[in-house]
């Protein structure tokens, strides 16, 4: 399974930041807000800085993060689990929050990388508008291309506020969607070993 990979960059003009301010106005009008009160004279400004955070992640290159690797540990060719990386990122359908944690496992092959370029990949998809599913397969699809291990595996569990505060109002629920490259898609045994050891 492929993931689809949304551009970086739209190819047409980018709205200045006076523009983005004057959207935020427009909404808060929507809603029945009056942007010119006290409490929201600078809330544009800060719904744009807010952005900047929120969506870091189109401005970064997972090669980038992942380039510097350690090959003192080429012998080393057993399982390596990063587990609960927690991430924070919005719905692309409702632009609600999605908040949960990521397991990442390799198998490296002639070199491992620092264990903080990992969570980093994780930040570069969740600061993204996102869906669960594709988020996983990114993370998984970026580690097995620029690392070439022997496999990857990957588990995101999360819960999403379009399903708790509106639509079907499911409070407690949380989505798992998982991502197997190379030896772990090829080898059962492997799959349930990855399952068993993030359970623990």
């Amino acid at each position: 399974m492929k993931a689809t990979t949304i551009p970086l960059k739209i190819n047409k003009p980018t709205p200045s930041r006076e523009q983005a301010k004057e959207a935020v106005k427009t909404i808060l009008e929507y809603i029945g807000e009056d942007p010119k009160r006290e409490g929201l004279l600078m809330t544009p400004d800060r719904v744009i800085d807010s952005f900047g955070e929120l969506y870091a992640g189109y401005e970064l290159c997972p090669g980038e993060q992942l380039k510097t690797r350690f090959v003192e540990m080429s012998e080393f060719e057993d399982i390596i689990l990063l587990k609960a990386i927690n991430f924070n990122s919005v719905c692309e359908h409702h632009m609600l929050p999605i908040k949960g944690l990521v397991d990442v496992a390799y198998i490296p092959k002639g070199s491992v990388v620092g264990i903080s370029k990992i969570a980093r990949v994780v930040d570069i998809y969740s600061r993204r508008l996102q869906i669960q599913e594709r988020m996983t397969a990114e993370i998984a699809q970026a580690l097995y291309k620029h690392l070439k291990p022997y496999g990857v595996a990957v588990r995101v569990s999360a819960s999403h506020s379009c399903m708790e505060m509106r639509g079907v109002l499911k409070e407690n629920s949380a989505l798992d969607s998982f991502y197997y490259s190379g030896n772990f898609r090829e080898d059962i045994e492997l799959r349930q070993e990855f399952v068993k050891l993030i359970s623990k």
